[in-house]
């Protein structure tokens, strides 16, 4: 009876053990399959990796190589540039010496009688209708030197200089409400922004680049529903008169800037104005007090290739450049006395610069221009000499 017993234990533990023995051999089996597919995978990973360092050294290689062909193609073109540029030098000074050798004839608009019949003539009149004509006496005869102060704001702008307070004001761009003050050119110059200098806040934004400050009063175009010239004191910060300008079809008075509508210079005596008539510039005289016009003239002054003007002693000079810019020119030159002749008007050139001028303002103290180009600060000192007909003796008594 007990050894039935035990030989029914002995198979039962048996079974189990066979039992045990089949799952250990099943988790071994797939273990092993486990190992197999992970060797496969690493096996995979370093052929992929090898494939990759592979590609690396041939990039590598690839990227040295175009360096270096890169590298003979810069010096090449490097010395390209050079020869190009000694040839542009060449083609420069042989056609500044053709244009002294064949100088285009100036657009000056004279009576058609001479200098020396003016001056009989004006002999028999009055000694006070001597005196309408304007006191300077002088016309400009050379550009003689140019300097750059520095480069600031937008490609146009203005920036002038008062001739009474010898402050400097600077508007940056074409169309805005704000201007800056600065108390003397130094200032400007050692200035790192427009924001060192005194913002002043206009009460209508001003547009173009033909505005004008004098004796404290800025004179600026504003373009609302027409067309108004605004005298503004800057001391107090207001509005003392405006005008509506005889402007009809809002043409641009230079054809190079067409931002500008019209172009404004102020000084001792009164104040002018340049706008479009059709095609070409005319000149209008206004009281620098009340704005009213006193006296408009047809310059006969085309505004084709016009890029902007200045006026000295009552004498329009149009400056023209082309498109694209090269060197700017005086070719057309209108004195309101009619006392200009066609041979003492100059043709001037000015020196080689950036780009062209958006705005140019002669300041008669210290004869010299303030000009504006492609975002460089830069004045010309100018040379004078006197009219004609300021060489003709007075009327005698």
């Amino acid at each position: 009876m007990k050894s039935g017993f035990f030989f029914c234990v002995l198979l039962s533990l048996l079974a189990q053990l066979s039992q045990a023995q089949y799952h250990y051999q099943n988790l071994m089996n797939y273990l092993e399959s486990r190992m197999a597919a992970m060797e496969e995978r690493i096996a995979l990973w370093h052929e992929q990796n090898n494939r990759y360092n592979s590609d690396i050294k041939k990039f590598r290689q690839q990227a040295a190589d175009l360096l270096e062909k890169l590298g003979r193609d810069h010096e090449k073109l490097r010395q390209d540039l050079e020869g190009a540029g000694v040839r542009v030098d060449r083609v420069e000074r042989e056609m500044d010496y053709i244009e002294t050798k064949n100088i285009p004839k100036p657009c000056v608009k004279v009576a058609d009688k001479t200098v020396e019949q003016k001056a009989v003539e004006k002999q028999q009149k009055k000694k006070d209708q001597m005196f309408e004509l304007t006191v300077c006496d002088q016309i400009v005869s050379n550009i003689r030197a140019m300097k750059i102060l520095k480069r600031l704001g937008s490609p146009k702008g203005i920036w002038t200089r008062d001739s009474r307070t010898a402050k400097i004001y600077v508007f940056n761009g074409t169309s805005e409400d704000t201007l800056y003050e600065f108390s003397t050119v130094k200032e400007l110059s050692t200035s790192s922004g427009l924001s060192t200098g005194k913002q002043i806040t206009l009460p209508s934004a001003w547009n173009g680049t033909g505005h004008t400050v004098y004796d404290g009063f800025l004179y600026y175009i504003s373009e609302r529903s027409e067309l108004q010239v605004i005298k503004y004191n800057l001391e107090n910060s207001s509005v003392v008169d405006r005008a509506v300008l005889p402007v009809q079809d809002n043409m641009s008075v230079y054809g190079l800037n067409p931002e500008t509508l019209v172009d404004l210079f102020a000084d001792e005596e009164v104040l002018w104005a340049l706008y479009a008539v059709g095609d070409t510039i005319n000149l209008a005289k206004m009281d620098s007090d009340t704005l009213d016009i006193e006296q408009m003239w047809d310059t006969a002054c085309p505004r084709k290739n016009a890029e902007a003007a200045f006026i000295v002693c009552g004498t329009v000079y149009v400056v023209y450049n082309t498109r694209p810019p090269s060197r700017s020119r005086v070719q057309c030159v209108f004195d309101v006395n009619e006392m200009v002749m066609g041979g003492e008007a100059p043709l001037l050139y000015f020196p080689r610069r950036f780009g062209a001028h958006s705005s140019l303002k002669y300041n008669p103290v210290e004869r010299q221009v303030y000009a504006w180009d492609d975002g460089y600060q830069i004045i010309y000192r100018l040379s004078l000499q006197k009219k004609l007909w300021a060489l003709v003796p007075p009327p005698e008594e």
